[in-house]
């Protein structure tokens, strides 16, 4: 037998010295390979080799190796050892422990973690049933020396992450070892305490004795171990055991903060032991840290921060820190605002001190972390009340004034910051990224700071804004390359100008918000609204932090209105702004923010503050008319942006044919274009239009385009449409609006029926708008893009910037944000095409919100949209298909009146869904057999074929979405946070998914309750109602697990329960539980997924089995079902009568039942399953009994297999 351990070890060995060695070739290595894992699988005598390639005089690989093949051994061979060859296994492996290995500065971390993970896969397989004494064996080992203390401190960790932590064993199993180790909880405790006590205490003796450093270092890394030991406990043992002995470890923990090499781990578990939940009246004696002894020991550990430099550890000692003083501020806020009896501490103001330290240290990460505490502290009603936090909050915004600044880029080296954001960050763009939400966190933390001290906070803010005001502008090293003398985004006039707005915006907003208008500081604020205009500047980027400073300040004009025109002109002024006159150069990126910001405050102004600019109504008009003289002067959605500020004052006419007679004139340059005999020819012919645009001829380089001014023109006749659709209303009150003439009637429910003064304008274009929809559509027929010139054959593909929000890839930062912007031929006609097409279905989106009636009651509304909108939809790719659900179809059911259901949305919307259940079916069937059918692609892409299949992939996905939106927006109702859920874009979608992972659907007790009105009305179709359950049902095996949660929370039970009472057929019931298990395969890896479905397949099941039998035949053909559980199921099920069981039980039983069909990820498909064998069940103890000591011996069976022999070892 020794023999052929030898030998069989020397094969091993030379097998090991292949696979690591770097000449290796990989044919050699991938044999070695194979003969190791052979042996491991195949080999009777894989025990006494691993031992044998274990022993501490082979070199560390093989030892390695040795203990692998041990591991393979407890994993898998287990269950199918003799009893004997455990007992030698396990105590062969402890005598390991206690004599196979180097003193502890000497062994290898990877042979450490791997004799732990043994002890550990053999703890969960035994332990406490088959081997009572485990614990005493661990302890009695720690009396061996530093090296077998530190493995015993392993063990425990790994035990506690795979039992509490990760969960990697069977549920009975997990129950057994975490009821033992809670049972335990006070014993092992008090033992790693003493552990911890005692290497600490033989660590600081021998530190300072440069003879026994060897030593010393062996004594601090086991009380690391210990700490680190104690930080995989503290997160889930009862909260008595953290703070019993008059909380003995925490005071541990806070003494431990002054060794540097242990402040480390001890700061990571206080900060877990601070951050714990649990009930209030547990958490309370927490509080203690805010004592003198505690208090002194955490602030005496911030201290040397500053002056210590950067070093990596104290860095990231000085994180965890920075956390346990914000956990213990939370603990503080959540304990105070509760019926516990804690009153204030009396170091509040050392803390707030300390914490306030943090806020002001030059690393931007250890600012940010402090944001979310000094938030919940300046709201907490009693907190916020008290003085000392009444006097830190002015230190605060001082200190806020510095941190809004924009300076840490980790590639520059202009702040102390840089250093420390090399640290945090990858790169600028992550850093970037990164401020960009601090900064909003801050504004957020400001506002509520600036409730508690308004006035004074105004004050600062005034006074920056002034000395921004007086300050020469530095340019600094980068200047821009416009012009000379210009800033950039790095600039250090701009990072000033650009915080101190931010700030001023902060405050003034709460200022006017939550101060008494009588003790507003009218005159301060004027003053500096009089400095803010008579500042001149020709920096864009400098000007448009001026502008956000005068639509600031604005709110104060409400009392001296007779700076108004003083307003209105510079901002004017900036609408027209240029840097270099008459160039011939394309404007830069700053200097269009410029003219946009004008046009935004300008709208904003009248959109906040009609009634003040009414007066001036009359000027502003005569002054948009003469910048409207010249054509060229403005872009289209500058004219546009003006002539909403124009139709928003006009809403205050109240005087419907005042209102109707202005927007005639307004418009009617507009009308007459759009309406010309020229412009219609032009809508209605594809070809034509092509020509009039210019996309069928061919150019080069960028020139003047002869055909730029027709897209102009029709950009702007569109854009106007939109903005007066979107902004002309009647007045908001009632008797207002009956004085005016606005209201038309009242409808059957006694609602008043409203006209608006646009209708008749808006509706003799409407013809000409669905034309170009129409044609638009038509565009992308295969005869029509063959027309495109070769300069503009992508002309309808998706711009850059789209391709990368739909990746997910992050925008560049701005570093040529001052060059010109010079865009292609190409790029021009493509957004041309894409601005077009959104509009055109912004303007039908909002046409019925805003014209009502007068929109719905448009002769053949219904057939004029199916022919023009919703025409050659097969032709149109999914990324123009989106927004047109998004914007029109959704926007149409949002508005669209009950009495026009019938006639409007059932003949619109039944054939569309029908389409794009025919569209998403085919889509996704050519995913999900991908690499079947890749080669009989006619034209694989041509840059990046993987890029764009996964572009291809996520559109889908998201017009899945859309889809499913819409369906759900026609069918159900949204309740409560559902509805104020409702998404903008697919940022917030993923936010939303991510809170509604753990909901399951619940049973309605009322279907109609859930259904709208429309849904109602759209299921009494039969057609319509198919198709609304074949596309709810079939979107939960789409590889989408947004949709199918979505789907399967929201809309499919609600569906399927408003025809059950029906005439269901029996395969549609099969086919609809059928599709839910589909669901189960493909997502049920999922968590959020696997609730959901599983929770819908129950209320399938139980509701209509005892109808339809056939449901009996789908669950028969679950792999690993169990037959005689499913046939007590279903006698409950067909018997409810006698049904006593509960219905969490219930669910349960047939989550086990249909287990199998559960998919797993694709890295455990194909992984080997470690199988750990259930033990016999622990008998009930009373709670008063601490420990298991051992079990009865009648029924223990196995019990004494483990039981410690000092001949055995």
């Amino acid at each position: 037998m020794s023999e052929q351990v030898n030998a069989l070890c020397d094969q091993l060995i030379k097998a090991v010295n292949v696979m690591m060695d770097t000449e290796s070739s990989q044919r050699y290595r991938l044999e070695a390979l194979k003969f190791c894992e052979e042996f491991k699988e195949k080999c009777p005598i894989c025990v006494p080799c691993g031992f044998k390639l274990a022993e501490k005089t082979q070199p560390p690989i093989i030892r390695h190796f040795g203990l692998q093949i041990l591991e393979h051994c407890v994993k898998f061979r287990w269950n199918n050892m003799p009893q004997r060859e455990k007992v030698n296994l396990k105590n062969n492996v402890m005598g390991l422990i206690s004599n196979g290995i180097r003193p502890i500065l000497e062994e290898e971390s990877h042979i450490k973690d791997v004799l732990s993970r043994i002890v550990v896969e053999m703890i969960k397989r035994e332990w406490p049933q088959h081997w009572p004494d485990m614990l005493k064996e661990l302890e009695s080992l720690t009396k061996q020396g530093e090296a077998q203390t530190e493995l015993v401190m392993f063990i425990l960790l790994r035990l506690a992450e795979d039992v509490v932590t990760f969960q990697t064993l069977p549920t009975q199993r997990r129950r057994d070892i975490q009821q033992t180790l809670t049972q335990n909880m006070e014993n092992i405790f008090n033992f790693l305490l003493n552990i911890l006590q005692q290497n600490v205490n033989k660590y600081r003796k021998m530190k300072t004795d440069p003879t026994q450093e060897i030593k010393a270092k062996a004594y601090c890394r086991v009380g690391v171990a210990a700490l680190n030991t104690l930080a995989g406990y503290i997160d889930w043992v009862a909260l008595v055991h953290i703070t019993n002995d008059n909380c003995r470890l925490l005071e541990m923990l806070c003494l431990l903060l002054s060794e540097a090499e242990l402040q480390l781990e001890a700061a990571e578990c206080l900060l877990i032991a601070v951050s714990r939940k649990g009930k209030l009246e547990d958490r309370k004696p927490l509080m203690i840290l805010f004592g003198d002894v505690a208090m002194h020991y955490i602030l005496s550990a911030a201290q040397p921060a500053d002056g210590a430099g950067l070093t990596e550890r104290h860095y990231i000692f000085l994180k965890r820190l920075c956390q346990v003083l914000s956990a213990l501020g939370s603990q503080l806020c959540a304990l105070l605002a509760s019926d516990v009896d804690v009153e204030t501490p009396a170091n509040l103001g050392k803390y707030l001190e300390a914490f306030l330290a943090f806020t002001t240290h030059p690393s931007q990460f250890l600012r940010s972390s402090t944001q979310v505490t000094w938030g919940s502290l300046f709201r907490h009603e009693v907190l916020s009340k008290d003085p000392m936090t009444m006097a830190i909050t002015s230190k605060y915004v001082r200190a806020s004034m510095t941190n809004l600044v924009k300076v840490g880029f980790p590639s520059k080296t202009d702040s102390p910051s840089c250093e420390y954001s090399r640290a945090d960050f990858d790169g600028d763009e992550d850093f970037n990224a990164f401020f960009n939400s601090f900064r909003a966190q801050q504004g957020e933390v400001v506002r509520n700071a600036c409730k508690l001290i308004p006035l004074e906070t105004f004050q600062m803010a005034g006074e920056w804004l002034q000395y921004q005001l007086n300050t020469p502008i530095d340019i600094g090293p980068t200047t821009s390359k416009t012009a000379e003398g210009l800033c950039c985004i790095f600039s250090p006039s701009y990072v000033q100008w650009e915080a101190m707005t931010f700030f001023t915006e902060s405050v003034v907003s709460q200022l006017i918000k939550f101060v008494d208008k009588e003790k507003l500081p009218v005159d301060q604020g004027m003053e500096l609204l009089q400095a803010v205009l008579n500042y001149e500047t020709r920096d864009p980027l400098i000007l448009s932090c001026v502008l956000t400073n005068v639509s600031t300040l604005f709110p104060f004009v409400n009392f001296r209105p007779e700076f108004l025109p003083q307003v209105l002109s510079k901002l004017f002024s900036s609408v027209t702004f240029e840097v270099i006159e008459e160039s011939k150069a394309p404007r830069t990126r700053a200097v269009k923010n410029v003219r946009r910001h004008a046009c935004s405050s300008i709208i904003k102004m009248c959109r906040d503050y009609p009634q003040l600019i009414l007066p001036c109504f009359e000027m502003l008009y005569s002054h948009v008319k003469r910048l409207f003289s010249n054509e060229l002067l403005l872009t289209q959605m500058e004219k546009c942006a003006l002539m909403e500020a124009l139709v928003l004052i006009s809403n205050q006419f109240k005087n419907y044919e005042k209102q109707k007679a202005f927007l005639e004139e307004l418009m009617a340059p507009v009308s007459s274009r759009w309406l010309s005999e020229e412009m219609t020819q032009v809508l209605l012919d594809p070809t034509l239009f092509l020509s009039f645009v210019g996309a069928d001829v061919k150019v080069s380089g960028i020139i003047d385009d002869p055909t730029g001014i027709n897209r102009s023109r029709i950009s702007f006749c569109v854009y106007t449409i939109l903005g007066v659709v979107k902004r002309a209303r009647w007045p908001s009150d009632l008797e207002e609006a009956k004085a005016g003439g606005f209201v038309d009637g009242y409808a059957p429910n006694g609602n008043p029926i409203y006209r608006n003064p646009c209708a008749e304008q808006v509706r003799k274009l409407l013809h000409n708008l669905l034309a170009l929809i129409r044609t638009h559509n038509n565009l992308f027929l295969p005869e029509n893009l063959a027309k495109l010139s070769e300069t503009f054959t992508k002309a309808f593909d998706m711009m850059d910037v789209e391709k990368n929000a739909i990746l997910g890839l992050p925008q560049p930062l701005l570093d040529l944000y001052d060059a010109p912007v010079y865009k292609t031929a190409l790029e021009r006609m493509q957004g041309f095409f894409c601005t077009l097409y959104d509009n055109c279905f912004h303007i039908l989106g909002n046409a019925g919100q805003s014209l009502q009636q007068d929109f719905y009651t448009i002769d053949g509304l219904a057939g004029q949209l199916i022919t023009s909108a919703f025409i050659n939809l097969a032709n149109v790719p999914d990324y123009r298909l989106r927004p047109m659900l998004r914007v029109f179809v959704k926007q149409l059911v949002l508005s669209c009146p009950p009495e026009y259901y019938n006639t409007l949305m059932c003949p619109i919307l039944g054939p569309l869904f029908a389409y794009l259940l025919q569209r998403l079916t085919q889509k996704w069937q050519v995913i999900n057999q991908r690499s079947c059918l890749c080669n009989s692609e006619d034209e694989p892409p041509e840059d990046n074929p993987m890029s764009q299949e996964m572009l291809d992939e996520q559109l889908v996905r998201l017009l899945t979405r859309e889809v499913m939106d819409l369906l759900s927006v026609c069918c159900i109702v949204k309740r409560g946070s559902e509805a104020a859920g409702a998404k903008e874009g697919e940022l917030e979608e993923e936010d939303m998914m991510a809170t509604d992972a753990s909901q399951a659907p619940q049973p309605a007790t009322n279907t109609l309750d859930e259904l709208t009105e429309l849904g109602k009305c759209l299921l009494k179709n039969e057609d319509i109602c198919t198709t609304f359950l074949t596309t709810a049902y079939s979107s939960l095996s789409w590889k989408d697990t947004i949709t199918c949660q979505r789907m399967t929370t929201q809309v499919c039970w609600p569906l399927l329960k408003q025809v059950i009472s029906g005439s269901l057929l029996a395969d549609a019931v099969t086919w609809f539980y059928g599709a839910v298990l589909r669901g189960l395969q493909m997502h049920g890896q999922h968590e959020g997924c696997n609730t959901a479905l599983i929770q819908l397949a129950f209320f399938i099941y139980e509701t209509l089995r005892p109808r339809f039998p056939e449901l009996r035949t789908v669950m028969e053909q679950v792999p690993q079902i169990q037959m005689d559980c499913l046939d007590q199921f279903d006698l409950k099920v067909l018997n409810p009568g006698q049904q006593k069981t509960a219905d969490k039980k219930r669910k349960d039983i047939f989550k086990r039942l249909i287990s199998g069909t559960v998919g797993k990820p694709l890295g455990q498909q194909f992984k080997k399953e470690v199988h750990i064998k259930n033990l016999p069940s622990l008998f009930k103890k009373n709670k008063s009994e601490p420990t298991v000591e051992t079990l009865d011996s009648n029924s223990a069976g196995l019990a004494t297999l483990f039981s410690p022999n000092p001949d055995d070892i």
